[in-house]
């Protein structure tokens, strides 16, 4: 195959290529959508600042919970979860989208080669012969290559590649969300099992308890002191308590099932051993709350998908206009082999082409409306994202600062409890006391004690509820 010469006409076709190309972009230029920004947090008020103040979670944000399990299961969420490996494929598709759409840019070059032997009719033209002969039998040997071309005058696949790009940076956001959503469910399950852990421990050092009260009640029921009553009021004390532990238990497995999921394990091969709750809820950094856009993910991806329906609305308005195809050919063409390479057997064609819509009944005034319908809805979803990301973090803030209110209040419970269980036992050895009143005491002990640690888990988990609303430490910079 041999380059063709391009002629006179060719040369200014082509030639006038960048004065067609330097029109710009059809569609509205995007803006950022604005919000409404709060100054300050609401619930700011009596929160304890983290210190140094200016210090922001960031990466491994579980870290600062001190925990080296938690740590080696949060490792293993990144590799192995597969809901992320779900969002990381879609966030794979987007970019090929992207590469899919700037091909629009350039040309389409095609190649082809043919070698037919033919026999034509008898009785067409100069091809008839004599009554009773055949036709002319020919060779047609055929090579060739041909580019063709639609300048992107209008835009259309400007906007269509801005849109697949924008559309593929909000998927790489919600890669974000998921990792960060799977992150904070480990970690939220994690510390639910250490409190169950924690009041397993409590229920089976009540249960030891209760069982030296009810041998203290069945040795003055032998004595004659005790009545029959008694003794059933603290074995049933004593056998609640023990089925309230083995009902932690329950719950205990399925916690360990649901973490045993999220680091991509079958459940029947993971376990954590039983260990002492050692957490202690940390001081989180807030930052301000203008920060909060770009720390958030989801806040990012909505922002991107605004930013591709703006672009649609671009691609939408350029079906107005016409389109225009640029088209060359060269190639060889010969009946005989051997000049097929031959100057006389030279072919080549050059072209261009217009063409529009003159009349489409309003199909494509409805298309530009439904892009700008399109655009607004993604516009009310911004902005819903954002309110609803300033509520989580007002709402966890309050929750972290009224439940350390409750957990200074239900300590002080717990202690008054005990103190009312030492001195009820006392009374009931004395006899001044019905075994009744001492099983009331301990149930109110072993209620207050398991609400103090029911509180601490809360703690914990809002805690970690705040460092995703704050977006985990991401930030919107991290957009490829």
């Amino acid at each position: 195959m041999k380059t063709f010469v391009m002629n006179n006409a060719g040369r200014t076709l082509f030639s006038a290529l960048p004065l067609l190309l330097a029109v710009s972009c059809v569609g509205p230029a995007y803006v950022r959508p604005k919000s409404d920004i709060p100054p300050a947090y609401k619930e700011m008020e009596g929160w304890k600042a983290a210190q140094p103040r200016d210090t922001v979670v960031r990466g491994a944000w579980w870290n600062v919970f001190g925990d080296a399990l938690l740590d080696s299961l949060e490792n293993q969420v990144a590799i192995s979860n597969q809901t992320i490996a779900i969002a990381q494929a879609q966030y794979e598709q987007a970019r090929a989208a992207v590469r899919a759409s700037r091909a629009g840019y350039f040309p389409t070059l095609g190649a082809q080669g043919s070698a037919t032997r033919a026999q034509r009719s008898a009785t067409l033209g100069q091809n008839a012969v004599s009554p009773g002969g055949g036709g002319a039998t020919a060779n047609d040997f055929l090579l060739s290559g041909d580019v063709s071309w639609e300048p992107d005058i209008w835009g259309k696949v400007r906007r269509l590649t801005e849109a697949n790009r924008a559309g593929a940076q909000a998927s790489a956001a919600d890669l974000e969300s998921v990792r960060l959503s799977a992150q904070a469910q480990l970690a939220q399950g994690y510390f639910q099992i250490r409190i169950l852990d924690e009041q397993k421990r409590i229920l089976d050092s009540a249960a030891a308890d209760y069982q030296k009260f009810m041998d203290l009640t069945t040795n003055r029921y032998n004595s004659g002191v005790a009545s029959r009553g008694d003794v059933l009021q603290a074995q049933t004390q004593l056998k609640s308590t023990q089925a309230q532990a083995i009902d932690v238990g329950v719950q205990r497995s399925q916690l360990e099932h649901a973490v045993a999921v999220l680091i991509g394990k079958p459940a029947s091969v993971f376990s954590i051993a039983p260990a002492p709750l050692a957490a202690t809820v940390p001081a989180i950094p807030l930052g301000m709350p203008s920060e909060l856009l770009e720390r958030r993910p989801d806040v990012a991806g909505a922002e991107r998908r605004v930013a591709a329906a703006n672009a649609q609305i671009g691609a939408a308005e350029a079906a107005y206009f016409p389109n225009i195809s640029l088209s060359a050919a060269g190639g060889y063409e010969s009946g005989i082999l051997s000049k097929l390479f031959t100057m006389p057997s030279q072919i080549w064609s050059l072209g261009a082409s217009a063409a529009g819509t003159i009349f489409d009944a309003g199909l494509r005034g409805a298309q530009v409306d439904q892009a700008k319908a399109a655009y607004e809805a993604t516009v009310a979803t911004y902005r819903q994202t954002v309110l609803t990301a300033f509520q989580e973090v007002e709402d966890n803030l309050s929750g972290l600062r009224m439940l350390e209110d409750e957990a200074q209040v239900q300590d002080e419970a717990v202690a008054a409890s005990r103190k009312s269980l030492g001195l009820a036992i006392n009374q009931y050895k004395q006899g001044t006391i019905s075994a009744l009143d001492v099983v009331i005491t301990q149930t109110v002990e072993l209620t207050n004690h398991k609400t103090a640690v029911g509180i601490l888990g809360s703690r914990l988990s809002t805690a970690i509820l705040l460092v995703k609303a704050l977006g985990g430490g991401w930030d919107a910079s991290q957009l490829p």
